[in-house]
């Protein structure tokens, strides 16, 4: 019995418990960083719309940004894959590493950069004059890849992977302006993982979706959060609070508090994230 004892001791030590991952922690475990942001500020003009940020975002979990409107939610996440840079006038200054390197280092292409780190945007915006099908393989028709067995092995594990497949197996040569609203969302996140990005973004992807929709969409996102990154911005606590895993909430620009999700809704460090959590702003 002693000998069993030792022998689940030993294990014990050796092999964490199931129990362990069950519930979320209340302080950051160590995980692989996937992307490592350092006094980021970003400004449009005079305006700066966000100010010295810093923070980790660990690898295939779902990192929610939370807070009022006009807190530069929005371009902090473009920022992460330079979507910023489409609005004339905007300057970064820090900086945004993925898995160590620089996205605005010299010579780094944001081409490459938007294909690792893809986006989701509010509404939904499959292009109109292309089918269900084209538009999965968008990117790579632009990228003249014609292999048509590999291109239809993407269009199917893509939809597979955005939980749509079942639904539009049938009809993918219809327009994909044709689907419902949660449809249409859920083939722009085809869209995007068809190219196989490393971190997927999205931006208030739920806001125009009734709730039925917005189930589904929250249901894909803890699946996909086993071999993608996910960032999502968010207005919903309560979709915050279920989907993610740690929380970062801005406001004005600033990052007031960021840290494992549970704590934040639970325990927050800083009195200004209770009151916008709580209701008594935002």
């Amino acid at each position: 019995m002693n000998e069993n004892l030792a022998v689940d001791e030993e294990r014990d030590m050796s092999e964490p418990s199931l129990s362990e991952y069950s519930e979320p922690m209340d302080q950051p475990q160590p995980e692989e960083t996937r992307i490592e942001v350092q006094g980021l500020s970003v400004h449009y003009g005079k305006t700066k719309a966000v100010k010295n940020v810093s923070l980790s975002i660990k690898s295939r979990k779902v990192t929610a940004i939370i807070g009022p409107s006009g807190c530069g939610k929005s371009t902090f996440i473009r920022c992460l894959n330079r979507m910023h840079e489409v609005t004339p006038g905007a300057r970064v200054e820090g900086k945004v590493l993925l898995d160590g390197v620089d996205l605005y280092g010299p010579g780094t292409d944001p081409v490459e950069v938007r294909r690792k780190v893809g986006m989701v945007f509010q509404k939904p915006n499959p292009f109109p004059t292309m089918s269900i099908r084209d538009n999965v393989i968008a990117g790579f028709r632009l990228n003249g890849m014609r292999d048509r067995r590999l291109l239809e092995e993407k269009v199917e594990k893509s939809l597979h992977m955005a939980a749509l497949w079942d639904e539009v197996k049938d009809q993918l040569h219809q327009p994909g302006t044709s689907l419902s609203g949660g449809q249409q969302q859920r083939l722009c996140i085809a869209r995007a993982l068809a190219v196989e990005p490393e971190v997927l973004l999205m931006d208030e992807p739920c806001s125009a979706l009734d709730p039925i929709a917005t189930a589904k969409i929250e249901e894909l996102i803890h699946e996909l959060k086993e071999s993608v990154t996910i960032v999502i911005v968010t207005h919903n606590m309560q979709q915050a609070a279920r989907v993610s895993d740690f929380t970062a909430f801005f406001y004005m620009g600033e990052l007031v508090e960021f840290g494992v999700t549970s704590k934040i809704f639970t325990n927050p460090d800083k009195r200004q994230t209770e009151d916008y959590i709580t209701g008594r702003f935002g």
